[in-house]
């Protein structure tokens, strides 16, 4: 679609669905009261004379007597947006519910039938943009709109009506009850909060108080599993009710001077879209524009001019420095990008005064947001479903963050040689994540996605996931003086001109902008983003280079150099030797993602985002030294004596002292309070185990191996693991427990292929290893490992029969941020996008161990 259709596009929906409302409920039906009902309602004047009035876009009346909150609708049958979200929240990453964390947002309409008000919410998902009227209608006709409240007026003066908004507002309209499990919703016990309730001349602004009560015997305090699940009673003042704050706005929707810009999934930015039934045969229904800010140029014509109007973000005044500076300036450097497309000061971030609230829709803003154990960071914007124009951008930053990459660093470093030092690096380190977290989660909020692509010219994008950057120097020590980005990548400068770039009158815009992108993929400036990572080794989570396999030999390298060194110069003087173990998880698991990567490679395929016409190649397979080469790599990962801890190392950590109780932070146990040392070893070969095979992947290796017979098969891959498992040699008691621990994992991921797997012939190359390793294990004598193994293998093979009892599972300590990927709620999902005003892109961002 075109810029000018879609322009027309908002401006005849406009009209269209203002004339179909006017037609529906002519203005002689729209009146209340009259000599028709029980008595004519009184003036607004009337009704809120003694009241306090806030003035405003939807004016307000307070009535401090009874605690009420009266909302005047000034004009009725008129488009206005309507968002929700949490103006104090509860502080757990289990339940979510962040301070500033929006719900959702939407287009709706105030229509009156008697002395009804009805709050209105037009379907924009399905249109049709055509000049018949009738063609509209029947579109608007085919699929529901969906009235969300309905008001009684109680007052009015000519065309303007007064409502009660009490029970609006107080009201779980989040659902925050269900997200705390038994808790209700406490009527007497929640009000109007008057002291974030403002009225301005485009937006009006309601906050609640409310509070949640426990049916539950003992008011919910108990939680879950011992600090596997925080329950409300861990981060509230008490489990027996917990008290939240709601805000609510309205507010006046953009002009019509927005220029919509086309989408191409190349460009990096997430689309707004919806099915057009008015399109000719043979077109794409599905309608696409890129979600962006507004953002033009004094002067059009000029290489370099100011901006009409800059975008503005407002940084949390609640930051503490260091972290203030550091925030303020990664978010900064997004005015790098916006000079590349012309603009000069157009990107500005300061601090919020005191006085906004976060939720106010006129002000983009980072919040700094504490949770009791760290979790997601994330960005969202509000936007415009009729022309994806953000109206409002909102970064949500865990503050725990900033200390888990320090804690990262003790451990690789074990920098306190006395015990009472404070390695400035430690802080340098970890506020260089800060300052590029901070430009991630803005440039999702300006509408663009995560790129992962692994681009022969390096780092090249704050969207990225980055795994700190450490080197072995030439005399054994560790190098990180380049750990994170310290400025905007060259993407996303493409990105933002893409986006942004103000064109002269006159040029072909859509020609220019497929030059900016081909200009940038000729460089290999490319976009790969979350779909990716699974399937290719050009795109990777927490990674670095274009070698996955040399990369993950550099970093065994790396985490070798780091466990050498540890010990108890880890932690400070005066902290509980136990606690180290905090310390060790993630050294030990240094590698952990980039295992991951690498295993992309094995069955992994390569491909471009092609379109027909533009030349590229659609699709290829990784050559069979790339996975080769991968596979060994991986094979290292399984060694014996690369899962050991040094047993200095284990002579360090003691039960856990009082005070001091195991959290999900630390490694899981078999052996009750004492430190298990065989557990790291199943949590770090699960890693490879699980992620080399899994049941997709399985299906490719048979298919590449079918087309290519120089690529692994399935059968092949799954040799070269059984003989790094059962055929390695292990030096000691320790060691040979270690290869125990991997023989069992393997055979049990070949067990869940063979019985799960969707592919036929995977479950049937799966079943054949697993009869061959019975037949092997059952020729090694005297080995009560092999004995008890062709055992297991065998009750599999002959089910129905029932297995024996496994042993417990145990789970790895969590590398991404703790909490379920659900709790971004209050930030919806990318499948949530009903072209309310709400878009997510970032709801997983955060710790990369």
């Amino acid at each position: 679609m075109t810029c000018v259709r879609l322009r027309r596009s908002v401006e005849l929906a406009a009209a269209i669905v203002f004339l179909l409302m006017a037609t529906t409920f002519p203005a002689t039906a729209q009146r209340g009261g009259g000599n028709g009902d029980s008595g004519e309602l009184p003036s607004i004047e009337e009704k809120t004379a003694g009241m306090e009035e806030l003035d405003g876009f939807l004016p307000l009346y307070w009535d401090a007597d009874l605690g009420q909150l009266w909302m005047e609708i000034p004009k009725l049958n008129q488009e206005i947006g309507h968002l929700s979200g949490m103006g104090a929240g509860l502080g757990s990453n289990d339940i979510g519910i962040d301070r500033g964390g929006m719900r959702g947002s939407r287009i709706v309409a105030f229509e009156r039938v008697g002395r009804k008000i009805m709050m209105v919410q037009p379907n924009y998902r399905f249109r049709a943009i055509s000049d018949n009227a009738s063609e509209v209608k029947a579109v608007r006709d085919a699929f529901a709109r969906s009235v969300l409240w309905g008001f009684t007026a109680a007052a009015e003066t000519d065309d303007r009506v007064l409502v009660d908004m009490s029970d609006f507002l107080i009201r779980d309209a989040l659902g925050s009850g269900d997200r705390m499990g038994d808790y209700r919703l406490d009527n007497s016990r929640s009000s109007i909060y008057m002291d974030m309730t403002q009225g301005f001349p485009s937006n009006t602004e309601m906050e609640v108080e409310l509070t949640f009560v426990s049916d539950a015997a003992g008011g919910g305090r108990g939680g879950r599993g011992g600090g596997a699940f925080e329950g409300v009673g861990s981060v509230a003042a008490t489990g027996e009710a917990a008290t939240l704050r709601v805000h609510h706005s309205f507010f006046e929707l953009p002009d019509e001077n927005y220029e919509p810009r086309m989408f191409d999934p190349r460009s990096g930015y997430g689309s707004s879209s919806f099915q057009d039934y008015a399109v000719p045969l043979g077109e794409d229904m599905t309608q696409r524009f890129i979600r962006r800010h507004r953002l033009e140029k004094i002067d059009p014509n000029a290489a370099v001019s100011n901006a009409v109007e800059p975008i503005i973000y407002y940084l949390d005044p609640g930051t503490p420095e260091p972290v203030r500076s550091a925030l303020l300036d990664g978010a900064r450097w997004w005015d790098q990008a916006f000079e590349a497309a012309g603009y000069r000061n157009a990107f500005q971030v300061e601090i919020r005064p005191d006085s906004i609230s976060s939720l106010d829709v006129r002000y983009n803003v980072i919040n700094w947001v504490h949770r009791s154990t760290r979790g997601w960071s994330s960005g969202g914007s509000v936007t415009d479903p009729r022309t994806g124009e953000i109206i409002k951008g909102v970064v949500t930053l865990g503050s725990l963050r900033v200390r888990q990459d320090y804690m990262m660093a003790e451990g690789l470093l074990s920098p306190y040689a006395n015990g009472d030092e404070t390695p400035p690096e430690l802080a340098e380190w970890a506020l260089a994540r800060i300052r590029q977290l901070s430009a991630h989660e803005v440039g999702h909020t300006i509408g663009l996605g995560h790129n992962y692509y692994n681009s022969s010219a390096g780092r090249i994008s704050v969207l990225d996931y980055p795994h700190p950057l450490v080197t072995i120097k030439g005399d054994g020590s560790l190098d990180y003086s380049e750990v994170y980005d310290d400025e905007i990548g060259d993407w996303d400068k493409v990105a933002v001109v893409y986006g942004y770039q103000d064109f002269p009158a006159g040029t072909d815009e859509e020609r220019e902008l497929m030059r900016i992108l081909q200009d940038a993929w000729d460089d290999d400036i490319r976009y790969m983003t979350n779909q990716d990572i699974s399937t290719t080794p050009q795109a990777d989570q927490w990674a670095n280079g274009t070698d996955m396999a040399s990369e993950l030999e550099r970093m065994m390298d790396v985490r070798a150099v780091g466990l050498a060194h540890f010990g108890e110069a880890a932690i400070k003087n005066g902290t509980p030797m136990a606690k180290i173990e905090e310390t060790l998880v993630p050294l030990y698991m240094y590698h952990r993602y980039q295992v991951e990567s690498t295993v992309t490679a094995v069955g992994g395929v390569a491909y471009h985002y092609a379109t027909r016409g533009d030349g590229l190649t659609p699709h290829w397979r990784v050559s069979a030294d790339q996975q080769n080469r991968a596979l060994d790599a991986l094979v290292r990962t399984l060694s014996p004596s690369e899962l050991v801890l040094p047993e200095s190392v284990l002579a360090l950590i003691p039960p856990r002292p009082p005070g001091f109780g195991r959290g999900r932070e630390t490694f899981p146990r078999y052996t009750g309070g004492a430190f298990d040392a065989l557990t790291p070893a199943v949590v770090v070969a699960s890693t490879a185990i699980n992620s080399l095979l899994t049941p997709d992947r399985a299906a490719r290796m048979v298919e590449q191996n079918m087309f290519d017979p120089s690529l692994p098969s399935l059968r092949d891959v799954l040799g070269r693991l059984i003989e790094a498992s059962f055929d390695v040699s292990a030096s000691g008691a320790y060691e040979t427990e270690v290869k125990h621990v991997v023989e069992g994992l393997l055979i049990e991921r070949i067990k869940s292929l063979a019985a799960n797997a969707p592919m036929l012939q995977v479950r049937t190359t799966s079943t054949a290893v697993l009869q061959r390793m019975h037949t092997n294990l059952m020729a090694i004598n005297d080995s009560p490992q092999a004995a008890t193994l062709a055992l297991d293998v065998r009750r599999f093979l002959d089910r129905p029969a029932t297995p024996g009892t496994a042993p417990n599972a145990v789970a790895a300590p969590p590398g991404a941020p703790i909490g379920d990927p659900g709790m971004q709620w209050l930030m919806g999902t990318p499948a949530m996008d009903w072209l309310g005003l709400m878009e997510p892109w970032c709801p997983w961002d955060g710790l990369n161990w």
